[in-house]
């Protein structure tokens, strides 16, 4: 892993910053419990798997294999051995953990599948989804991933992210979902078009609580049409956000909310990856000249993907830049309740003493005519090409 980006130069002192606790909301007959510090996360996550009775449905994009790693894969183990179906899917490119980590949860009558296993067009897709899905009943969703960096705490440098378990109807939807995904993982011969028709025909439905997935399908995603569509007509924007690169057209809906209401971005000052802290820091003249406010948190990495437009919430796996919004596999949860939008602004704000506001005049100081370059060069890695390109490139960002 690179040395993460850091600020160029220091322009505030190391924030005492730590990680919330967790909490807990009633909206539209859902009960969602978010779990922003990272050892909270895991034992909420080890918890869900312990209580598993009859199912358990796993999807993660990274499997590392570390301590963290090791626990959740000895629980589904577990899991297996007194009986449950477990199942788990992880992505033949993020995931680091070989056949043979994995093999005390087959020898215990586990499945697993690695998405886009084998060389071929299906291998471009990324399956970005973080779920887990006990007895159809309850699940969590979020951004994080099975490795011991999205659990250690910000004095270690741990990837600032947000799990959420839920209970309600929505867990039906995933558990549809989920099992829509498992045919074509577990079929050697699905192809790419057969993943672009189950991306377009799902249908989250009207209600004030709906499940969007993210991918590549002719048109727009539920996911990418549904947060597009709430560009046009929004007026006050919150977004926490670890990558921020999407398209000019989405870029210019955001200046237009900032125009007429108001628009407040907390994007990443620390990552494993400088290029893309450069290809956002590619869009903050535009936006900061249609009074967009700015932060970059900077008391460790962020890895948060957390949008509330109006009364609307979206939460999930999903950054806002060109993959996540048009060819990764992605999973958002978007709830419409004022008072969830409400207590969801106050946790980005909890985040604010831990950041740097970018103004004006502090953006004016970096943009030198090097820092330019590098940030337009970042963008076309980031947005253009590809994560892993950008990662190795990291242009001294």
């Amino acid at each position: 892993m690179d040395k993460p980006a850091t600020l160029e130069p220091a322009q505030m002192d190391e924030p005492d910053y730590r990680d919330p606790p967790p909490f807990t909301v009633e909206a539209q007959g859902q009960t969602l419990t978010f779990y922003p510090a990272g050892q909270d996360r895991l034992e909420a996550l080890i918890e869900l798997i312990d209580s598993a009775m009859e199912s358990l449905s796993v999807c993660f994009y990274i499997f590392a294999e570390d301590e963290s790693a090791r626990r959740v894969r000895d629980a589904m183990a577990a899991a297996a051995r007194r009986g449950v179906t477990v199942k788990l899917v992880v992505d033949g490119f993020g995931a680091a953990a070989s056949d043979a980590f994995f093999e005390p949860l087959a020898a215990a009558g586990g499945q697993y599948w690695r998405f886009s296993a084998r060389w071929s067009q299906r291998y471009l897709i990324r399956n970005h989804q973080k779920m887990v899905i006990v007895d159809d009943e309850r699940a969590m969703i979020g951004g994080f991933n099975v490795e011991d960096s999205y659990f250690d705490p910000p004095q270690r440098n741990g990837w600032n992210d947000l799990g959420m378990v839920v209970t309600g109807s929505v867990v039906d939807d995933l558990s549809r979902w989920y099992g829509k995904m498992e045919g074509w993982v577990s079929d050697p011969n699905a192809n790419w078009r057969a993943i672009r028709r189950i991306l377009r025909e799902w249908d989250p439905g009207k209600g004030p609580v709906r499940l969007l997935v993210g991918g590549p399908t002719r048109g727009l995603s539920s996911w990418s049409r549904c947060v597009s569509e709430d560009l046009i007509h929004g007026d006050r924007l919150d977004m926490m956000m670890a990558y921020f690169s999407p398209p000019k057209r989405l870029v210019r809906r955001i200046g237009h909310i900032a125009q007429k209401g108001e628009a407040r971005l907390l994007m990443a000052g620390k990552s494993d990856n400088g290029a893309t802290i450069g290809a956002t820091r590619a869009l903050y003249r535009y936006l900061l000249k249609r009074r967009t406010r700015i932060w970059e948190f900077v008391a460790c990495k962020l890895h948060t993907k957390l949008i509330v437009l109006d009364d609307r919430t979206y939460i999930g796996s999903a950054n806002f830049d060109m993959r996540s919004l048009y060819l990764n596999l992605e999973l958002m949860l978007v709830i419409d309740d004022p008072a969830l939008s409400d207590r969801m602004r106050e946790f980005v704000a909890e985040h604010l003493p831990a950041s740097l506001e970018i103004t004006p005049t502090v953006h004016k100081t970096r943009a030198t005519v090097w820092n330019r370059i590098r940030w337009r060069a970042s963008w076309f890695l980031v947005a253009v090409l590809d994560y892993t390109v950008s990662r190795r490139l990291n242009l001294g960002l």
